[in-house]
């Protein structure tokens, strides 16, 4: 009697290791030269979004490779951060929200469990609300889904974990 194995596909990120990075770009944005004195600040919204505000736009592109640069020393994907547009703020400084995005979209789902089906692997992959569930006989066939989907990471707009591999 073979036993069906499974993995889910989610898209997440570690809060914990993103309010660390974002602590660490406010600490040096007290310490660098070209942005003393700018009124530059970031801010956490709980787990939904990332402010950024400043006085003018190169700034806020400085900013913004700050944070970028503490995502990745921490293994986090800088694909979860969404950007809004610009706007003006208060006394003349420029304000840039970005959606941290989690879960997957079910385009996204759609998209994942199609290029699954195309793979011809024999393996079934069903949405299930913001992850999609693989499962199969073959251990090994679950292993071939995993490379599959990390070669084609860069065409999916999230980046993508695999979790509860049985």
């Amino acid at each position: 009697m073979a036993k069906d194995c499974s993995f889910d596909v989610v898209s997440e990120f570690d809060k914990q290791e993103l309010v660390n990075a974002v602590d660490q770009a406010k600490r040096e944005l007290t310490t660098r030269f070209d942005l003393k004195g700018s009124n530059s600040d970031i801010e956490l919204e709980s787990d939904k979004s990332i402010t950024i505000t400043t006085s003018d736009d190169m700034k806020l592109k400085n900013i913004l490779d700050i944070l970028q640069t503490k995502m990745v020393k921490r293994n986090l994907n800088i694909k979860i951060l969404d950007p809004m547009p610009i706007e003006n703020a208060l006394g003349g400084n420029v304000r840039q929200v970005y959606n941290l995005k989690k879960g997957l979209t079910q385009d996204l789902a759609k998209k994942i469990v199609a290029d699954i089906k195309n793979s011809k692997l024999k393996v079934q992959a069903s949405i299930q609300g913001e992850q999609v569930r693989v499962s199969g006989k073959s251990k090994d066939d679950l292993q071939a889904v995993i490379k599959l989907l990390k070669e084609k990471e860069d065409s999916y707009d999230s980046p993508l974990q695999f979790q509860n591999y049985r």
